[in-house]
């Protein structure tokens, strides 16, 4: 009685009740760097963060991780991950990668390459040492996916870049 009352009462009154979108915050982050950026995000927009996490983890050497993004990269190889989210909860997915010799790290584009993203509206961010978004963008829709906004965010800066990680992020939801 009391749920039809206050659905009488929503009607009567012209109040209309809108859904909050439903978001997903994916990424991998192989040095944390883009961890910390989707954990802004998250605090910006609220969200659930889902880390994308390859089968196999990556060498915590640098130079013979380095030396693995290389071929991977090459022969855009990718990797069996762990897990996936159920995307049908989900409108909007912020989808987070390191700059990988010039694109996104393999784990992310075999994220990208779950065809439920389809449909959906997705924001891409990048972290990076020095080489901004170079051909993060272009390789992320030739996994059929187009962002509808990419960034890049350095990471040698990334401690000092809440504001602006949360400022972009803010800005998407517009």
């Amino acid at each position: 009685m009391k749920k039809l009352a206050l659905t009488a009462l929503i009607v009567f009154s012209g109040i209309a009740l809108s859904a909050a979108p439903r978001i997903l915050i994916a990424s991998y982050s192989w040095g944390g760097n883009t961890r910390f950026a989707a954990q802004q995000i998250q605090k910006a927009v609220g969200g659930t963060l889902w880390e994308i996490t390859p089968k196999e983890a990556y060498p915590k050497d640098y130079k013979k991780c380095v030396a693995q993004a290389r071929k991977e990269t090459k022969a855009k190889f990718k990797p069996e991950l762990t897990a996936a989210p159920d995307l049908s909860k989900y409108d909007i997915v912020f989808i987070g990668s390191p700059n990988w010799c010039g694109t996104v790290a393999p784990p992310v584009a075999t994220f990208a390459s779950n065809p439920a993203l389809k449909g959906k509206k997705v924001f891409l961010f990048i972290t990076h040492g020095r080489g901004g978004l170079q051909r993060c963008v272009t390789d992320f829709k030739a996994l059929g996916i187009t962002p509808a906004a990419a960034v890049g965010f350095p990471g040698k800066d990334i401690k000092k870049s809440g504001s602006k990680i949360a400022a972009w992020a803010k800005k998407c939801m517009k």
